[in-house]
């Protein structure tokens, strides 16, 4: 054999050498490409976020008590005020005429008390003479009837004197009547007078009412009201005038509207981080204080379109916002639970697979190549065709990595922090989870062969000496 020949035969045979260790190298790596990651320990926030509007927590709307042109106008929107300072008054003409108008009233009611109390008098001594009459007429027939017994007075003379005595009986019975009409006289005018004197009270206290001072230190943080103006007293089917509002900013609150989901994990007394819009690069801590029972709006279908369900949350700020006026925007995120050092999987991990246990609640593994082929209608045969107390139902869990394969292993979840689930049953520190491709975690079936990412094996090399076993996962 020639060297030429020789040389051809060697390079035949290397390039079917390495065609064959290419194709045995394929074959071995012929599973999807995943990334995976080392559970570990870390601290978690579970946070429930919320968007509303930064108000005091005292705030008075202020109205008119009385109708009336506003006369003066002392305040500016935007002035502070301090409790008791005057802010404005309204014309006192028409209330001064009420005042005079009362005050004649009284006096009138006054005098006719003293006109009923002289009548009342006059009866009385009308009374005491009618009695003394009747006392005259009964000596005289008494008299009379000893005469006739006698037979020294004549029958005429005796029946004059009983007539004298019905007479004077009768003028009593008027003149007692007469004193109680006069007695109940007195009763009415005092009555009137009270009437009047609360007339003439009430007058006075609107007098009072014109001049409106603010309630308490504070903002105005509207003024509804020019001088000249007339400002109209609120009724049952008109609101009024709404003069004034004064804010203390003093102590600020948070209304938020938190979804009903999240609504059951809120709880009185809990942080908050509080984001206002207009100030930049700070958050505010506060605290819960207030937690609506009533839903903000219903479900309802408006447009064809299902409107959330949301409930009040207020949070009560514990340090002072710069430059604040009410309404501004803000964004909560209360911490609803706290917990550390604790067993966390990636968010991204978690997955749902429908799977088969047994009559124990045992899992039923089955095989990855039946697996992978089973189409809809399989699964809906196979469930059909179930064992004896065995069940299918979906499952949550990881594909966890054991020996180049993905293991789907069911879990348990507790709170949920911003990139990691706490685990409660079903894994543990040290076990491998793979994490994505999102498109590749979805179709991976249980016992399928996976190759790891290049990036992610040098990432774990990389990190395999530094020895860290927990991680901060705190907003």
């Amino acid at each position: 054999m020639t060297r030429k020949k020789v040389i051809i035969a060697v390079i035949v045979i290397v390039v079917l050498g390495a065609a064959a260790g290419a194709n045995i190298y394929f074959r071995r790596e012929q599973g999807p490409s995943v990334t995976a990651e080392d559970i570990r320990s870390r601290d978690l926030e579970a946070i429930v976020s919320a968007s509303g509007k930064v108000q005091p927590k005292r705030q008075v709307n202020i109205s008119a008590n009385q109708m009336g042109r506003v006369t003066r106008l002392a305040v500016e929107e935007g002035q502070r005020v301090k409790a008791g300072q005057f802010l404005l008054e309204i014309d006192p003409r028409q209330l001064e005429g009420q005042l005079q108008r009362g005050e004649a009233s009284v006096a009138a009611a006054k005098s006719g008390l003293a006109q009923a109390r002289v009548s009342v008098a006059s009866a009385e001594t009308a009374l005491e003479q009618s009695r003394a009459g009747r006392e005259l007429a009964l000596q005289n027939l008494k008299r009379q009837q000893n005469l006739w017994k006698d037979g020294l007075t004549t029958r005429e003379t005796l029946e004059r004197a009983e007539n004298e005595v019905v007479q004077r009986e009768a003028d009593v019975k008027r003149s007692q009547q007469d004193v109680s009409a006069r007695q109940q006289e007195i009763e009415t005018r005092e009555q009137q007078i009270k009437q009047e004197m609360a007339g003439l009270s009430t007058t006075r206290y609107n007098m009072t009412q014109i001049i409106i001072e603010s309630p308490m230190d504070g903002i105005v943080v509207r003024r509804n009201i020019e001088e000249g103006e007339t400002a109209i007293v609120g009724t049952m089917n008109n609101a009024g005038s709404q003069l004034l509002t004064i804010a203390d900013m003093s102590v600020l609150e948070a209304e938020v509207e938190v979804d009903e989901t999240d609504i059951p994990f809120v709880a009185l007394g809990q942080e908050a981080k509080i984001t206002v819009d207009a100030v930049e690069d700070r958050t505010f801590r506060g605290h819960v204080t207030e937690i609506g029972n009533s839903p903000i709006q219903a479900n309802s279908q408006q447009g064809g379109q299902r409107q959330a369900t949301t409930f009040k949350v207020v949070i009560t700020l514990d340090e002072e916002v710069p430059n604040v006026r009410p309404g501004f925007t803000c964004t909560a995120e209360i911490t609803t639970a706290k917990k550390q050092n604790v067993t966390a999987v990636p968010i991204q991990a978690l997955t749902v697979r429908e799977l088969q246990f047994d009559p124990a609640g045992k899992l039923v593994r089955e095989e990855t190549k039946d697996r992978r082929k089973r189409t809809a209608a399989d699964v809906a045969r196979a469930s059909d065709e179930l064992p004896p107390g065995h069940t299918r139902k979906e499952t949550e869990g990881v594909f966890t990595l054991q020996s180049n394969k993905a293991v789907f292993t069911p879990v348990k979840i507790g709170i949920a922090g911003e990139k990691y689930f706490e685990v409660l049953d079903g894994l543990k520190t040290g076990d491998r989870v793979i994490t994505g491709p999102f498109a590749n975690v979805r179709e991976l079936a249980d016992g399928q062969e996976i190759r790891i990412q290049e990036e992610d094996r040098n990432r774990r090399n990389r990190g395999s000496g530094n020895g860290t076993s927990s991680a901060s996962d705190s907003r």
